[in-house]
């Protein structure tokens, strides 16, 4: 009999649930979801190794202008944009890759571990286990973005106000390339826990969000086709690079809009908060 209650408990926990069961307050929630990111290992060494690295770079190729800066020609210092030194693409594919990552793991590792059982056990709600998941990843990543952001602005125009071609935070276009490079950490992020609640495999999760984010718009050109174009203008990376880092953006029907650019940053996050709370809803554990 005992042996027969518990494997009905154990396949009720199994089954969907999504309102039946003691409601936890969503301060509760948060403040699990806060623990269970920050015990995650590779949130510590993603961020504090990542951000390092981010850093390095950005001194780096800032010392290099400074170096090579008495070599410029007219033409070039014309068009030279001193914010490409503080996130270069390099850097944004590291960033976008460590948030995705963080993202992923975040859920992917409830689900290998069975951590998810509890969870859902002592919170029945699932959709609000997940958002309680995406506001917390939302708001850990959205400060990694921040600091990184302000870190090798700082560090690369501290540098190159060495040779009178630095800015300041409050120069004109500044705060909005500010905004887009803080921006691409969450956004990652919350990519990463769409696609990992989708495959629940945790190399598949890394790997297709790195593809997604990263390896695929590099694969994107412009084309003869304005509906390709308008397509490509939606991926975060290909909207970075052609229009939000710029502090002068080119124009053009290859290149997306300021408008299309920052709509496509927004529903990337959207959809993927939205595909994760309707995948964890209706499958078995």
């Amino acid at each position: 009999m005992t042996s027969l209650m518990t494997r009905s408990r154990s396949a009720a926990a199994a089954r969907p649930n999504d309102g039946d069961g003691p409601r936890v307050r969503w301060r509760d929630l948060v403040a699990a979801e806060w623990i269970k990111l920050w015990a995650l290992r590779s949130t510590h060494w993603v961020w504090g190794l990542g951000t390092l690295i981010l850093l390095g770079l950005a001194l780096q190729s800032s010392l290099d202008t400074y170096d090579s800066w008495p070599q410029y020609g007219p033409v070039q210092r014309s068009h030279y944009d001193p914010m490409s030194e503080a996130l270069s693409g390099a850097g944004v594919a590291l960033l976008m890759i460590g948030a995705g990552t963080t993202g992923a793991l975040s859920i992917v590792g409830e689900y290998a571990s069975g951590l998810i059982r509890a969870t859902l056990t002592a919170a029945p709600a699932r959709h609000r286990v997940v958002l309680a998941k995406a506001v917390v990843l939302a708001a850990v990543m959205s400060g990694v973005g921040a600091f990184v952001s302000l870190g090798t602005f700082t560090l690369s125009q501290a540098v190159l106000s060495g040779r009178g071609i630095g800015f300041s935070v409050g120069d004109p276009g500044v705060p909005g390339v500010l905004a887009a490079n803080a921006a691409l950490a969450p956004v990652s992020a919350l990519v990463g826990l769409g696609l990992g609640a989708l495959l629940r495999h945790t190399a598949m999760s890394v790997v297709t969000t790195c593809g997604l984010l990263v390896v695929l718009p590099g694969f994107f050109k412009p084309t003869v086709h304005q509906w390709a174009n308008e397509l490509f203008g939606y991926f975060p990376y290909y909207a970075w690079r052609g229009t939000l880092s710029q502090l002068h953006p080119r124009t053009g029907g290859a290149l997306p809009t300021a408008a299309e650019a920052w709509t496509g940053f927004g529903l990337w996050p959207v959809l993927a908060v939205i595909l994760a709370v309707s995948v964890v809803r209706r499958r078995d554990l």
